[in-house]
């Protein structure tokens, strides 16, 4: 029998307490399995992603491959950090939309929020894996691809914004997708930010999967959402006869958490801040 996969935060907005590592508003996941170990998200920041990795020791020359939830700076902002010590041709795995521009909007004011890299360079230094279907990295790990059907809330906001030819639109987040690992009893959901919306995201899963999801982790983005939208949330995850752990951080509230530890318990519902490793 394989090994069950070692996952592990890297970076949070929350640091587990007494641990040397430092918290940023970002995200980063390793996972390992036995044919190899894979980043998650980098991050907000070079800085912390690489102090972090260094007190986990973990050699960025180690990684096997890079995968990307999106491309907003918080979980973008370590790469060009990263590429310079990892290895040569790192296999990068993401929605082909990761490189428009994305900007946020407040007021009259628009701030770049995208890839700090342009994609040439990015082509340079890795060797891209772009498409909006289910890929797989290694064996026992796929991306999502895109989540085209969207009928439950997604996670956005209304200061997110793309450019349409010579007008800015609201951001569709046709970029955002999610990892799904092979785990002993089933699947688990390796979140960046869910901007498609986690229900949205659960069953798309289930539906090109066709596994039984038994843990869900990462970014949310239930932040903000209305106490009914996180009870729909709460009694749907509660339904769903299989499912033994979920690990809320990042973009997914003070609120949310306590609401989903009400529905579910707290032998489901988890924190995982920087540094935590998932009890599989």
């Amino acid at each position: 029998m394989s090994k069950a996969p070692k996952i592990a935060c890297i970076v949070d907005n929350a640091v587990q307490p007494g641990s040397r590592l430092r918290g940023e508003h970002g995200l980063a996941f390793l996972i390992e399995i036995e044919s190899g170990r894979v980043l998650f998200d980098t991050g907000q920041s070079g800085a912390v992603l690489l102090h972090n990795l260094d007190m986990l020791e973990i050699e960025p020359a180690s990684i096997d491959a890079l995968a990307i939830s999106h491309a907003h700076y918080d979980h973008t902002g370590g790469l060009p950090a990263l590429l310079g010590p990892a290895r040569p041709g790192l296999p990068l795995y993401a929605n082909p939309d990761l490189f428009r521009e994305r900007l946020s909007r407040r007021g009259d004011e628009f701030k770049s929020i995208g890839l700090p890299l342009a994609q040439e360079t990015l082509r340079a230094q890795t060797v891209l894996h772009m498409s909006a279907e289910p890929q797989q990295i290694l064996p026992g790990m796929w991306t999502t691809g895109e989540i085209t059907l969207r009928p439950e809330p997604m996670g956005s906001s209304p200061h997110h914004m793309i450019r349409e030819g010579d007008r800015l639109i609201p951001d569709p987040y046709q970029d955002d997708m999610a990892l799904v690992i092979e785990v002993e009893s089933g699947l688990l959901l390796l979140c960046g930010c869910c901007h498609a919306g986690l229900l949205n995201t659960l069953s798309h899963v289930q539906r090109v999967f066709e596994r039984p999801i038994v843990a869900i982790a990462g970014g949310t983005h239930l932040a903000g959402t209305s106490s009914n939208h996180l009870q729909h949330v709460g009694q749907t995850l509660l339904e769903m006869a299989s499912l033994q752990r979920v690990y809320p951080n990042h973009c997914s509230g003070t609120a949310a958490f306590h609401s989903l530890l009400l529905a579910l318990g707290p032998e489901i519902v988890r924190p995982c801040p920087a540094g935590t490793r998932l009890d599989l």
